[in-house]
């Protein structure tokens, strides 16, 4: 019997396109011989959509969007009786980037009816996309990072000229004001002065209720890849060759401007910190499956961590494909073979775990 493998992708977020652009790739690479695969599309108001088992490669996004006109509760409640096969292996396949699915509102609901999925679990997830809790967790960990400062819209506006004095005197200028639990470079500011700090703010606070303000890094951007579950491996690290101080969202996914460089440009000893690194940061994060852990690299080398991601761009310009086939000279088809596996190996410990109190002779 086949694996049925639900493809989950969209959602309310406003990393709905690039998602969807990460469902297609996915999509495309799983084999149709060895899989089922169901396309789950989440619209931008939250509604599930049941769409046809995909047979045969797709060209483009289009036969991956619909509409629904019932409630949210009610499309959620159908797809899961009309389409969730009872009785069969199934796999659950998140690439839902941001906020309603990387953050581990998702894992929750997938946890809650016991259903197998790939990739990392809710704390991971939560934790990977704030990048205020992530940065005081791994400063905890002395995981070398930019100096930063957080704040929440409530704060700030009873304590904006503190803060305006707070970044002036301890991160300083140019700095980059960011949303805390965006990725793709939404809401996101480089500040060269004072003039359009307040302006920046206001724009991430669109995006989320609380921000961060980090110390501009002038370095090169390096990447890896950490997967597995219990004994995490690395990818080569890889360099993003690029002419701009930020890359925007156009740059990461319209514009082709980016360049991937693997292995990276650096020596042998600078990869195997970073590679240390990264093995270290998988396992704070209690993360599964995969994880891209990126980096900046100065010209002293010195090293520090830029983010991570827990849900990276599975895109046909991502990282993460050409680490994947450089490191491992096979197709990305093997890599989402490895991402069902693990999925299942830790719903499989999962399992073994006792919910109900026994007694200490028992």
């Amino acid at each position: 019997m086949k694996t049925n493998v639900y493809v989950i992708y969209g959602g309310k977020s406003v990393e709905h396109e690039v998602s969807i652009k990460s469902a297609l790739f996915i999509i495309n690479l799983l084999d149709k011989d060895k899989y089922n695969v169901y396309p789950v599309y989440i619209t931008k108001d939250g509604k599930w959509c049941s769409l046809d088992m995909i047979t045969n490669p797709l060209e483009n996004e289009k036969k991956l969007q619909s509409d629904n006109k019932k409630s949210i509760y009610d499309s959620v409640g159908d797809y899961l009786l009309n389409n969730i096969k009872n009785g069969e292996r199934n796999i659950v396949f998140p690439a839902i980037h941001g906020t309603n699915g990387e953050d581990g509102t998702i894992q929750g609901f997938l946890e809650l009816l016991d259903i197998p999925y790939v990739g990392n679990g809710i704390l991971a997830s939560a934790v990977g996309i704030d990048k205020c809790v992530m940065r005081d967790l791994f400063k905890g960990q002395d995981i070398p990072q930019p100096s930063y400062i957080s704040i929440s819209n409530y704060e700030f506006q009873i304590k904006e000229s503190e803060f305006i004095k707070k970044i002036k005197e301890q991160i300083g200028f140019p700095c980059y004001i960011k949303p805390a639990r965006l990725g793709s470079s939404v809401g996101i500011t480089r500040c060269k002065d004072i003039n359009n700090l307040k302006k920046a703010i206001k724009e991430a606070f669109i995006y989320d209720n609380k921000i961060i303000v980090e110390q501009e890094i002038i370095a090169k951007e390096m990447q890896i890849l950490v997967y597995g579950n219990n004994k995490p491996k690395t990818s080569h690290v890889g360099e993003i060759s690029q002419e701009d101080p930020f890359l925007d969202y156009d740059i990461k996914y319209t514009d082709g401007r980016l360049t991937h460089i693997i292995p990276a440009r650096a020596d042998e000893n600078i990869q195997n910190k970073i590679k240390k690194l990264g093995v270290n940061i998988f396992k704070t994060l209690n993360a599964s499956g995969l994880l891209r852990v990126d980096f900046f690299i100065t010209k002293d080398n010195i090293i520090y961590l830029n983010e991570v991601n827990t849900m990276p761009g599975f895109t046909k310009v991502s990282m993460v494909p050409d680490l994947w086939r450089n490191t491992y000279n096979t197709s990305c088809s093997k890599l989402v073979d490895e991402l069902i596996s693990l999925g299942f190996e830790k719903f499989e410990m999962k399992q073994s775990t006792q919910f109900s109190r026994r007694k200490l002779d028992d």
